[in-house]
């Protein structure tokens, strides 16, 4: 495990939580890595997805105190009370570095207490771009963040090919590994565990499980636009009869973003300058591009040739564009969260103005970034980094466009141009 373990951005993360807090929890989809990470930082582990392991912990509650190392409680939610047990132990004993848990889902039956003050969560995602060492490296989300004119500058090796091979590959790190006919079989299956196996560890009964698998393909339809809900219901059994209810999709969502599964891009909504007229409506992204791939059954050749089925849901641009700005909102998702910056998008009601990520500090003040599925910009390219640029003024630390391209540099209007393999943490 030690030779293949590829570090991760929320080592550093973890590390420093855990030296200063007692429990610490990493969620996020299962396959991610959770249990990998945690493995590293400690030698006594519960399998809470192991039957005997949550028989000896409901037998014997007070096992978890009688570690005198690092316990990890991996998959938590299987036993929900393990929740409580561990605020409780943190109560008696909060030495830093007692437990570290892993959570492939917010349970159903929500624990008694929500652990603030006692356990704090990290949210871990797929492999970033970063992470998953395509090239160096070359200019940092955290330096952008910090207000100061730093150097563009880097050359990148990946061109849109070889983003679209990063989006089929995947970012679950075993996932990733294996040969391509087999890792379409392990995201198919993927997918089939969601649909016969979590949902009812959700408590949720699946009626009709192909309803659910034709929601899920038009939800990938949807993926990195704000297209509503019903749409994506109507869009899910077209010439079908009628669509999926109200109440059955909002089931669907919930079950979903429980499992880490859909990972929505809020509406940003400004805190030192505010405007009117912005839009609220979240952009779909599900946890991984390569699932919304697998859903709509394409690889890499199928979505550079723009080849596949006639889009259920309108948008503006190609698929490929879609799922690129999906792989890059990942990873800029990642590295903020690392910098302790929060990640929004822009786009007034109307849609006439709209800037694909907005990342912003504690204080307000942000950096924007266009995602394009493009080797150069175009000034026309530009036009709503300069608007908003011109409303904020020096609450915009800094504008910059992610492409496909090979070369990183900062254009005379101060505009940074990036390929996406070069932006890291």
């Amino acid at each position: 495990m030690a030779e293949d373990y590829l570090p991760r951005i929320v080592d550093a993360e973890l590390d420093g939580a855990y030296a200063e807090l007692p429990a610490v929890s990493i969620e996020g989809p299962k396959a991610v890595g959770k249990t990998a990470t945690a493995l590293r930082r400690a030698r006594t582990t519960l399998f809470l997805d192991d039957p005997g392991h949550r028989e000896l912990l409901n037998a014997d509650p007070s096992r978890i105190d009688t570690s005198a190392a690092t316990l990890v409680i991996d998959e938590w939610q299987r036993y929900p009370p393990v929740w409580d047990l561990v605020r409780r132990s943190v109560d008696r004993d909060p030495t830093a570095g007692r437990f570290l848990l892993t959570g492939s889902a917010t349970p159903a039956e929500a624990p008694t207490h929500s652990g603030a003050g006692r356990i704090v969560q990290l949210h871990m995602r797929p492999l970033t771009l970063s992470e998953r060492q395509l090239a160096p490296t070359a200019v940092s989300l955290s330096s952008l963040l910090s207000g100061e004119l730093v150097a563009i500058g880097g050359d990148s090796p990946v061109n849109a090919r070889g983003y679209a091979e990063e989006i089929v590959r995947s970012g679950f790190p075993a996932i990733r590994r294996l040969a391509e006919p087999t890792r379409r079989l392990q995201l198919d299956g993927y997918l089939d565990r969601i649909v016969e196996h979590d949902f009812p560890e959700q408590g949720r009964t699946v009626r009709r499980p192909a309803t659910l698998r034709a929601w899920l393909r038009a939800y990938a339809a949807a993926t990195a636009t704000t297209t509503s809900f019903e749409k994506i219901a109507a869009a899910a059994t077209p010439g079908q009869g009628e669509s999926p209810s109200r109440a059955t999709t909002l089931a669907y969502r919930e079950a979903l973003t429980r499992l880490w599964i859909l990972d929505q891009v809020e509406g940003w909504q400004p805190s030192r300058n505010p405007m009117t007229r912005l839009a609220s409506a979240p952009k779909h992204h599900l946890a991984d591009p390569a699932l919304a791939a697998r859903l709509l059954g394409l690889g890499a050749g199928a979505l550079i040739d723009g080849v596949g089925p006639a889009p259920a849901i309108p948008r503006d641009g190609t698929l490929l564009g879609a799922l690129f700005e999906s792989l890059v909102t990942l990873s800029v998702r990642t590295y903020a969260q690392a910098a302790g910056a929060r990640v929004g998008h822009f786009r007034t009601r109307n849609g006439d103005r709209e800037v694909d990520l907005i990342v912003q500090r504690d204080d307000g003040r942000i950096v924007a970034l266009e995602i394009k599925l493009a080797r150069a910009v175009e000034d026309t390219t530009l036009a709503h980094l300069r608007w908003l640029r011109d409303r904020l003024g020096d609450d915009l630390l800094a504008a910059a466009v992610i492409t496909t391209g090979p070369h990183a540099y900062r254009r005379a209007d101060g505009i940074a141009v990036i390929p996406a393999a070069l932006l890291g943490p």
